[in-house]
Formats: C-alpha cells, structure tokens, sequence
C-alpha cells in the first residue's frame, strides 16, 4: 500500500494545531515542532522539507515551497491571505546578535549569548523568489515581490519590487491581482 505524500485531515487535527482551515495539505516530510502554537487557514499547502518552528499564523491561499524555514520563536510570524515563498526561503523571526558583543549559536549559555527578536510579517500578495532571508523585525507591505536570492533585512512600501543584498525596490509592482482576486473569493 503506497502512502499518501500528505498528511491526512485526521492527522492533522491530531496533531494540534492551534486553528486549521479547510483544504489544508502538509508534506510528510515536513517537520512541525509546536503545532500548538500554529494557526493555518484555507487553502494552504506545505510542501518538502519544510521547517516550521515557533508562533506562526498562516492566512489562505497560502503556498509555502520545499525546503522553506520558518523559525518564528516567540516574536512570531504571520503570513496573510495570497502570499507564498519559492523553496529555499529561510524566516528568522528570532537570531543571535552578530555584533561581537556577546557569544552566538545554541551551544553556549544564555547568559553569553543576546539574542535578537521582533515579527515578521508577510502582508498579503507577498511573494518570495527562492532563496530569500528574512531578518527579524521585517514587514513586507502588500503586494510586494522579491527576488531571487534577497537579503530582505528592513521593512518596505507597498505593491514594489525588490532584489538584492540587501533588497532594494526596483520599481512599482502591478495590481492586476486584485480583480483575480475579488474574482476568486466573490468580492470579499
């Protein structure tokens, strides 16, 4: 008998997230370390590889690709309604201060260690091209697009699209989305 790649409704619910939408599928290969602290909404698919770890808030239509890492801690992080990430996106909401004040990495004592917290929210119609990373404190404003390879380390303006190290706006992002959009969920 061959497995099904995803796990089931039951499974799911057994699992105990925090609130689960409907048409939820999360790969197998998915390691999920705090359920209980992970809100899911509609239409979401998770798929290989994928870390989740910490408070995070998942909106629907949301697409999180293979070998994405969402280390959201207690600062937490929230992904709104239509937005998604390419595989290899990597969601630091918590990290080690790099400033050579203080020791770093999960081996050392926390009394030598600092480390640094804030949100990170995806607002909707965001998305990642692959290899992206997030820093803590960051929040993507609606409808932007990053590319390839970004270093996304401070927060941006809406509907703009950015790429580099650090990202940078390019230029303005259309909104042409958002008729599909009113189209697909009948205008709400």
């Amino acid at each position: 008998m061959k497995l099904d790649p995803y796990y089931s409704r039951k499974e799911l619910q057994e699992m105990g997230f925090k609130a689960l939408g409907r048409q939820v599928l999360i790969s197998r290969t998915c390691r999920i370390y705090t359920p209980e602290l992970i809100s899911l909404g509609s239409h979401v698919l998770v798929d290989d590889f994928t870390i989740l770890n910490g408070e995070i808030a998942v909106g629907s239509y949301v697409h999180i690709s293979s070998n994405c890492e969402l280390y959201a801690g207690k600062a937490g992080i929230t992904i709104r309604d239509f937005a998604g990430m390419s595989s290899r996106c990597t969601l630091y909401a918590s990290s080690d201060d790099y400033s050579g004040v203080c020791l770093t990495n999960p081996t050392i004592p926390t009394a030598f260690r600092r480390e640094v917290s804030a949100p990170i929210v995806m607002e909707k119609h965001v998305i990642l091209g692959t290899g992206c990373a997030v820093l803590p404190g960051v929040r993507m404003a609606e409808g932007c697009s990053f590319g390839s390879m970004s270093l996304i380390n401070r927060s941006t303006e809406p509907w703009g699209v950015y790429a580099g190290i650090p990202a940078r706006r390019l230029k303005d992002r259309r909104r042409d989305l958002l008729d599909q959009e009113k189209m697909l969920t009948g205008g709400k």
